[in-house]
């Protein structure tokens, strides 16, 4: 396989990837996994090319890995770089002239070879193209940086992992504070739903390296409430209701996350009835809210009530 990445113009990226024209969406990513563990230069540090075979190999999946691309080289509208056909070049064989490695055709890199690298070779693999996690504008290396003169890339600090206890009152907010030093209060963002132990990734909040920041890791640990009763995105609450409103029917009152409101119960209501507050309760995947489930509890006071139990008695006397 010649390589002419770099001082050339890059080579038809099916032979790049050692893939035919023919070769199915499966094999392409196959073949570029392949082929990025073994020329990383991580994985390469006695080969001098590694870094630029490495560059080569995810310069060509961002072009035949990317279906609109593929389509798009296939039937000659762009070139082997992702140029417009017979566009040329602008002062370097990468379309960019900014010194760095620049893959593809706007320098971004594509998101199928992150996730790919991402899972190869850690999470620091990911991020957008010229962002903290970018070497000189490749998004398919993020996590380490590169510097002119220093020969080759340089880590990122490591990942900060942080174990933070969040309450219905973020879930419903979406977001919650997170100390990251003495003096340092960030904001994360809380996804729809999420499960006890979930990972929330902070980029660029973790510790200081060579290469930038890593990552703030953060453990969720869901607190318990004492009243609501956590169900994905709906609360389900116990409602004490007195006896008379739940024989005669009215109003009772159901607490949300809010404040309290009156819902409308009908005659001869009983214990372990359930009654829904539409959109009182947590931020839901599709967008909207959850519902507050309440549960009747009928409530015969504290006191004993003597015409009540009268009537209880010649209640059960007729039913003998």
């Amino acid at each position: 396989l010649a390589w002419t990445y770099g001082k050339y113009k890059m080579r038809d990226p099916y032979s790049v990837l050692g893939v035919g024209k023919d070769a199915s969406e499966k094999d392409i990513k196959s073949a570029f996994r392949k082929l990025a563990k073994k020329y990383h230069p991580d994985q390469n540090h006695n080969d001098p090319k590694a870094k630029e075979r490495f560059a080569a190999i995810n310069s060509a999946y961002e072009i035949v890995g990317d279906k609109k691309k593929r389509a798009q080289f296939d039937a000659g509208e762009i070139d082997a770089e992702g140029k417009e056909a017979f566009q040329g070049f602008s002062g370097s064989p990468f379309g960019g002239g900014r010194g760095g490695f620049q893959a593809g055709p706007q320098g971004g890199g594509f998101a199928g070879a992150e996730d790919i690298l991402s899972q190869m070779f850690g999470s620091g693999f990911g991020g957008a193209a010229g962002g903290p996690n970018g070497i000189g504008g490749m998004g398919g290396m993020g996590g380490q940086r590169h510097h002119p003169g220093h020969g080759g890339s340089l880590p990122k600090g490591e990942d900060r992992k942080i174990s933070l206890t969040v309450h219905l009152k973020d879930l419903a907010a979406g977001k919650a504070p997170v100390r990251l030093g003495a003096d340092r209060t960030v904001s994360a963002k809380i996804p729809p739903e999420p499960e006890d132990g979930q990972t929330v990734r902070l980029r660029g909040q973790g510790q200081e390296g060579p290469g930038g920041k890593g990552d703030a890791l953060i453990s969720l640990k869901i607190s318990k409430h004492p009243d609501f009763l956590r169900e994905g995105a709906n609360l389900r609450v116990h409602v004490k209701v007195p006896l008379d409103v739940a024989v005669l029917g009215g109003k009772m009152r159901v607490p949300t996350l809010t404040g309290a409101v009156a819902v409308t119960i009908p005659p001869w209501t009983t214990s372990g009835d359930v009654f829904r507050v539409r959109g009182k309760g947590l931020p839901a995947r599709d967008g909207g809210n959850g519902d507050i489930l309440a549960v009747v509890a009928i409530d015969i006071g504290a006191d004993a009530d003597d015409e009540l139990i009268k009537l209880m008695k010649k209640r059960v006397s007729a039913t003998a």
